[in-house]
């Protein structure tokens, strides 16, 4: 039993003795010198502009958040399909008004998400105005405070 597993094992260890060499060995032959020219962001080769300490705006969370939630959904679909297929009459009709229930709890999330206008890449607002509430210009605003490490 222990025989099937060697190779296995051989090949984790080998795969980790080489990641380790390497690494040490860029460490230890690569060059040590920083310049301005490696300590400057990196943006796809285009000159870079500004401080790389920059926000990003909340759409960009939104949609992730909304990615990874139909991720678990698929993840939950895949052995659900795959245990639905060979049971028994009484089990399919449970687990499919269970699972019909589930997906229709997605479907009416995503289109809340929709109507709400949280995944919008409008410039001027991702969320309703409506739903955030009045802002008064007349009342004064707190001061935002710098990031840590940042400097003004």
């Amino acid at each position: 039993m222990q025989s099937e597993y060697l190779g296995i094992l051989l090949l984790v260890a080998v795969a980790a003795v080489l990641c380790g060499a390497m690494v040490t060995l860029s460490w230890v032959l690569g060059p040590k010198k920083n310049t301005p020219y490696k300590e400057s962001p990196y943006e796809c080769g285009v000159a870079p502009t500004g401080d790389a300490k920059e926000r990003f705006p909340i759409k960009f969370y939104l949609v992730a958040i909304v990615f990874i939630l139909f991720d678990i959904e698929v993840v939950f679909l895949w052995p659900w399909m795959t245990v639905f297929k060979a049971s028994d009459t009484a089990f399919m009709i449970t687990s499919f008004i269970s699972f019909a229930l589930y997906m229709l709890t997605f479907i009416v999330g995503y289109i809340y998400v929709i109507r709400v206008g949280a995944i919008d890449w409008d410039e001027t607002t991702s969320l309703e105005p409506a739903k955030l509430g009045e802002i008064d210009p007349e009342r004064e605003q707190p001061e935002m405070l710098p990031a840590a490490g940042a400097t003004a």
